[in-house]
């Protein structure tokens, strides 16, 4: 099937003849050693995309091509098929390896010594061999380093900047099997183990890294995952024994101040993968510009969080992230790197405006509207129950909050809330009422019906209001960099739509089933957004759901250390079959937003979106015969299961991928091919 698995003779002679590699080894395997670690010689520096409108970024002008892989052919390279590019339309022609994607040691070529030394030497020298983040807290890896495992405990919550920076760490470490954590976070354990986190990682800052990435392991049928940040509830860019593709590097920004695509004239930047939120806002305001992105700083801009639609402060005014795409570069799951737009591959284009990351390629850049610089006025309060207020008193006023949803969205305002009772007492913070474009008599004017219901309870909240020149300072301000890596709680989330507030019964049922999570012990994380600006919006994957809601709801279950684990299954399981249920019931129809959801949210394909499933689907199958790229809950993950789950319900991503309904002796099936 895969006899030439081995670089045999003929690929140490190309190098050779490459320059690429001084010494040769010879000892059961070909082996080249002394790399130059630059970026591949062979790789053309001058190619473009299909229909590209926006210049190329440096690396996206170094790319595998078809005359690149004629010319290592010319120089003997044996096994050129192992990075060669595919065709769609003959993979039902293809023989695949098995059932399962391929684990380490399967095949003599993954990862042995040869996949690693050829593999990094055709990358340029990017790959990274995966040593867990907190490995130096232990003796398994021979770093342990004590210094340096305070360093990682201390920054390991409350700082994302260190999970974001490493190429392999993620924040849903639960999924991932907590196998390596400082002891803060696992006070039991005794062992760093990589678990779930990929075998080996490509630090890509060039488009052929990860076309011979992609290709390689369509090839090998490996496992394959995209990590930018690693922010996500689902542990999307993680997987046991994964080749991982690390796009957190592209961080090249181009702003156009007069950029052209079909309708659109105006400013718009071009930003890479790996831009992070902080990064965009700060390059936008430097220009006194802004552009729609997330609450959180440490986000990664155009990987995950357009592609899964992406929420915004500016959402109320603007609508969805993912509604601001003019053009996407991106590598397909055949290896090939093309332009998607409304006029270049626009099937894909929409496709990838909401319909999730890890699915239907990697994307090296977009290019993004930009709006002009606005003032902001943000505003907050808290409120506790206590002598002083009652726990009715607490409703009473969350209620007339909720009443006047629709005229806070209308206005273009945005708003997060926190409700919980986890310490004894009901804690209600508002963190921040974000109104854009407003000033401060104007934000008191629209909330006034609100506290004037607030005063008849008897309770002052005593708001603080700021103004600010700018959003850039509204947002730095206002939203705190986001807590990491916790193996203590789950997530779901709710769409809830403007329609249940337009009639005083559903309102009543939705703000009970609110409630309801907050009185059984849990937390309700708020979003007072609206995402169908007057404006109007583009045609593309993203959740209908998100353009009748005026309320994104995430509730949070949480448990200790100490509980014993029939006790965590049981909160764990409350999450999904007790409160998910409840909020389902009274927003039929509804969703939730993909990228902070349950993990194993019922239904996720009409949950996620909607009625355009269909075409998803449709569209993954035609582009991804392969199934190259999967993720949990991404579209046509319903047709792969892990073999291994948590809490007896949760998929382990510490376990094998396989097709769903292969059997266990298939599952646990190791061949070896050789070479022949």
């Amino acid at each position: 099937m895969y006899a030439n698995v081995l670089f045999g003779v003929g690929l140490v002679s190309a190098f050779s003849r490459l320059g690429l590699a001084q010494t040769i080894i010879v000892n059961g395997e070909a082996i080249i050693a002394n790399e130059h670690t630059v970026s591949p010689a062979f790789v053309t520096t001058n190619a473009s995309s299909s229909n590209a409108t926006a210049d190329l970024f440096l690396g996206e002008t170094r790319q595998l091509t078809d005359d690149v892989l004629k010319n290592l052919t010319g120089l003997g390279l044996t096994n050129i098929l192992l990075f060669g590019f595919a065709d769609p339309a003959t993979a039902a022609n293809q023989s695949t390896i098995g059932p399962c994607k391929t684990f380490p040691d399967e095949f003599v070529a993954y990862p042995g010594l040869v996949t690693k030394r050829v593999f990094d030497l055709l990358l340029g020298g990017s790959l990274i061999q995966t040593t867990p983040l907190a490995s130096p807290c232990y003796s398994d890896y021979g770093n342990q380093d004590a210094a340096k495992c305070r360093e990682i405990t201390s920054r390991w919550s409350d700082s994302s900047y260190i999970h974001t920076n490493d190429p392999t760490s993620i924040n849903a470490i639960l999924f991932e099997g907590t196998s390596c954590v400082p002891h803060t976070i696992n006070p039991y354990a005794k062992n760093c183990t990589i678990g779930a986190y990929p075998t080996m990682s490509v630090n890509v800052t060039n488009v052929s890294q990860i076309q011979l990435a992609i290709n390689m392991a369509r090839s090998l049928n490996l496992r394959l995952v995209v990590k930018n940040t690693g922010h996500d509830y689902g542990a999307k860019s993680t997987g046991a024994g994964a080749l991982s593709i690390w796009t957190h590097n592209l961080k090249d920004i181009q702003l156009y101040e007069n950029y052209e695509e079909g309708s659109y004239r105006g400013p718009a930047f071009k930003m890479g993968a790996g831009i992070q939120v902080f990064e965009a806002y700060e390059a936008a305001h430097k220009h006194n510009l802004t552009i729609v992105g997330a609450e959180g700083k440490t986000v990664g801009l155009t990987g995950g969080y357009i592609l899964g639609g992406g929420h915004s402060p500016l959402s109320s005014i603007y609508g969805m992230a993912a509604d601001q795409v003019l053009s996407i570069e991106v590598v397909t799951a055949d290896g090939r790197f093309v332009t998607a737009s409304e006029t270049s591959h626009s099937e894909l284009f929409w496709a990838l405006r909401g319909g999730g990351g890890s699915t239907y390629g990697v994307v090296t850049s977009m290019v993004i509207k930009a709006f002009p610089e606005i003032p902001v006025t943000t505003m907050s309060f808290s409120l506790t129950t206590g002598d002083d207020v009652s726990v009715r008193q607490f409703w009473q006023a969350v209620r007339a909050y909720f009443q006047g949803f629709i005229n806070y969205t209308d206005a273009g305002n945005y708003a997060h809330f926190n409700l919980n009772a986890t310490s004894g007492n009901y804690v209600w913070n508002m963190a921040p009422w974000f109104a854009p474009n407003m000033s401060k008599s104007e934000l008191q004017a629209l909330s006034q019906p609100f506290f004037n219901a607030v005063g008849k309870i008897g309770l002052d909240l005593k708001p603080v209001y700021q103004e600010y020149t700018s959003f850039y300072e509204a947002w730095d301000k206002s939203f705190p960099l986001e807590s990491w890596g916790s193996n203590l709680a789950r997530y779901g989330s709710r769409l809830f739509p403007k329609e249940n507030w337009e009639n005083s019964t559903k309102l009543s049922d939705t703000f009970e089933a609110i409630r309801y999570v907050v009185d059984s012990g849990g937390v309700v994380s708020g979003y007072n957004v609206a995402a169908a600006p007057k404006s109007g919006y583009p045609d593309s994957a993203v959740n209908p759901a998100w353009r009748q809601a005026v309320l994104h709801a995430v509730d949070i279950v949480s448990w200790t250390q100490d509980m014993y684990t029939e006790l965590i299954t049981i909160w764990s399981t409350t999450l999904t079959s007790d409160w998910g249920v409840v909020w389902r019931q009274v927003s039929p129809g509804s969703g939730a937003y993909l990228s902070e959801s349950d993990y194993i949210e019922p239904n996720f394909q009409q949950s996620f979106w909607g009625d355009k499933y269909d075409r998803l689907y449709r569209l993954k199958k035609k582009m991804d015969p392969w199934d190259v790229f999967y993720a949990q809950n991404a579209v046509g993950s319903e047709d792969w299961e892990m073999s291994d789950y948590i809490f007896g319900v949760l998929p382990s991503q510490n376990s094998r991928l396989c097709r769903r309904g292969t059997n266990l002796s298939q599952r646990g099936e190791l061949k070896k091919v050789k070479a022949e």
